[in-house]
């Protein structure tokens, strides 16, 4: 049976239909957002660059304690990373190698899930390997949890296909070549440097809604028995009371993703589980109790 290779634009489409089936799938949360907000709200504490650089030293640190586990469970990060790169080659679809690129820093707070419990649990005291990270799977939150990755599923998906389109708005409908001829065209055209001011422009917008909603929501969810709508709500709180230090996370997590995926994704290895471990610690500093 002959395989039929769709074109971009075929493709892009098809990323805007799974967004909204993911958007579906999310539906509940939203309408549980109200909930979440009219419920007493959580302690905030506000932070500053120390913080930042207190909870990248505990990331380190239990880094170094669960070195062979995490090593075992982020081994996946540099395996995915190059399947995507792949698929963008094999469907015509070199343009968009960096918006998939980027989607470990959309994905991530969910991606992270593992290495929140692993933290959690050495907070506690309690022995931890990679089998505990599973642990989440039972957590009676889970399904909330399970929801709120599919939200940042459709973000990815729809960044993926505004990316398409920022693409033909700039190049026009024909596929690039080749790897080496687009990057050519990116540097040396004006039609190549409005994609790259475009793309950053409207890819900052998406990082800034995944740092607002995920940066403390899912793990807030495996610490504590609260609604997803209240989870969701408290991050966006915590986002809007420490705007800078944040806004200085989200640019520490993008260059960290840069220089990990260099070469082949392989740095991921380390640079995931790292910044995995200080976001538990980050969210601990910044919701009280």
């Amino acid at each position: 049976m002959a395989t039929t290779i769709r074109n971009p634009i075929e493709w892009g489409l098809d990323q805007i239909r799974l967004a909204g089936v993911a958007v579906g799938s999310a539906g509940h949360a939203i309408a549980e957002t109200q909930e979440g907000r009219v419920a007493p709200s959580l302690g905030l504490r506000r932070i500053g660059p120390a913080d930042l650089l207190d909870a990248l030293a505990r990331g380190l640190d239990d880094f170094r304690a669960y070195r062979s586990d995490v090593v075992f469970l982020c081994v996946i990060y540099p395996v995915v990373g190059l399947v995507l790169g792949r698929l963008a080659f094999g469907y015509g679809l070199v343009p968009l190698l960096f918006p998939l690129a980027s989607g470990f820093a959309l994905l991530g707070p969910f991606a992270a899930l593992g290495l929140y419990e692993m933290s959690r649990r050495r907070e506690l005291g309690a022995p931890s390997a990679w089998p505990d990270a599973m642990g989440v799977v039972g957590s009676p939150a889970f399904g909330k949890i399970v929801v709120l990755g599919a939200l940042l599923v459709a973000i990815f998906l729809l960044w993926l296909a505004v990316a398409q389109a920022i693409y033909f708005a700039t190049f026009g409908l024909a596929p690039a070549a080749s790897l080496s001829g687009f990057l050519g065209a990116v540097f040396t055209t004006g039609a190549g440097w409005a994609l790259i001011g475009i793309g950053i422009g409207v890819g900052f917008l998406f990082a800034v809604l995944v740092l607002a909603i995920g940066t403390v929501s899912f793990p807030l969810l495996l610490d504590r028995d609260v609604t997803l709508g209240r989870a969701v709500w408290t991050s966006v709180r915590a986002f809007a009371e420490n705007p800078l230090p944040i806004a200085l996370w989200g640019l520490i997590v993008a260059c960290g993703l840069v220089l990990g995926s260099i070469p082949l994704f392989l740095g991921l290895i380390v640079v995931m589980p790292v910044l995995g471990h200080a976001t538990w610690h980050l969210y601990r500093k910044l919701v009280a109790g």
